[in-house]
């Protein structure tokens, strides 16, 4: 046990020793010039989303056909050609959704989906793509497919009609003049028809209603539109597209109405103002 104390004082005594040694001894002298201190290593940044590529399609199998062409200068705009691809990515999924509703049986028809992508106008200012086209599953005939796109290049955004008439103001004054160019239209079709007086009264009383439903003051109602470039690349009109349904009968087609620039010009957002004509 003695020596166990005596191994104990002694490492005390050294220690002890050591701490006071510590204490009366200068301190180190600082060094001249600290080193940087190091910092972790830069995280890579993260790769950007891959840009869309568009290419035609074309394929089939009994039960189905799929056929969509896309211009080649569509992909000089990136955001656009996303827009493209991605309706007529929703455009085969609903097709495909009805194919596979199906199961192992094949229709009487293939069902078909035929999408035809066009440029209307290509300015370093306005870009725009229209887009028609059918989808059929099923029954006495397709759906319509009727889109159109105009991108912006300088603002590298798609121009849409809440954009372009952000005022309820401008909204009415476009339901107005479309609403007499289509009644007037359809006026001009009821007088060339050969039918009897009863039956165009109702031909008109019918179309009309549609074209009063279908062209009320509201963006959704004037959402597919495209421009008339004039010679100079300024918009001189504003060609609103309507497909079947919304404003006349699937026998009537898709209808359009250009309407001047004259006429949305105190109505424009004054970003977009300066691409109009004047």
């Amino acid at each position: 046990m003695s020596s166990v104390r005596s191994a104990k004082t002694i490492a005390s005594v050294t220690v002890l020793t050591m701490l006071l040694a510590a204490c009366n001894r200068a301190p180190p002298p600082a060094p001249a010039a600290s080193a940087p201190p190091v910092s972790a290593p830069a995280q890579a940044p993260a790769p950007a989303p891959a840009s869309t590529v568009l290419t035609d399609v074309a394929e089939s199998d009994p039960r189905y056909v799929v056929g969509i062409s896309y211009p080649p200068q569509a992909n000089r705009y990136p955001g656009l050609a996303k827009a493209l691809g991605d309706y007529a990515g929703a455009a085969r999924a609903g097709l495909m959704q009805a194919v596979d509703g199906l199961g192992s049986e094949k229709p009487p028809a293939p069902y078909e989906l035929s999408l035809a992508f066009e440029m209307v106008a290509e300015t370093p200012e306005v870009v725009s793509v229209a887009a028609d086209g059918g989808r059929y599953t099923g029954g006495a005939h397709g759906e319509p497919l009727v889109a159109r796109f105009t991108w912006l290049p300088r603002h590298e955004a798609m121009l849409t009609t809440q954009a372009m008439l952000p005022s309820p103001e401008g909204l009415q004054a476009v339901s107005s003049y479309v609403r007499e160019q289509l009644h007037t239209s359809l006026s001009l079709r009821a007088d060339g028809a050969d039918m009897a007086p009863e039956e165009r009264a109702r031909m008109l009383q019918s179309g009309t209603s549609m074209i009063d439903a279908g062209t009320g003051p509201e963006a959704a109602n004037f959402s597919q539109f495209q421009p008339v470039m004039n010679a100079d690349g300024k918009i001189a009109a504003v060609r609103f597209v309507f497909p079947p349904y919304q404003v006349g009968s699937y026998a009537d087609g898709t209808q359009t109405v250009d309407v001047p620039a004259q006429v949305l010009g105190p109505y424009l957002a004054p970003a977009y103002a300066d691409l109009f004509l004047r």
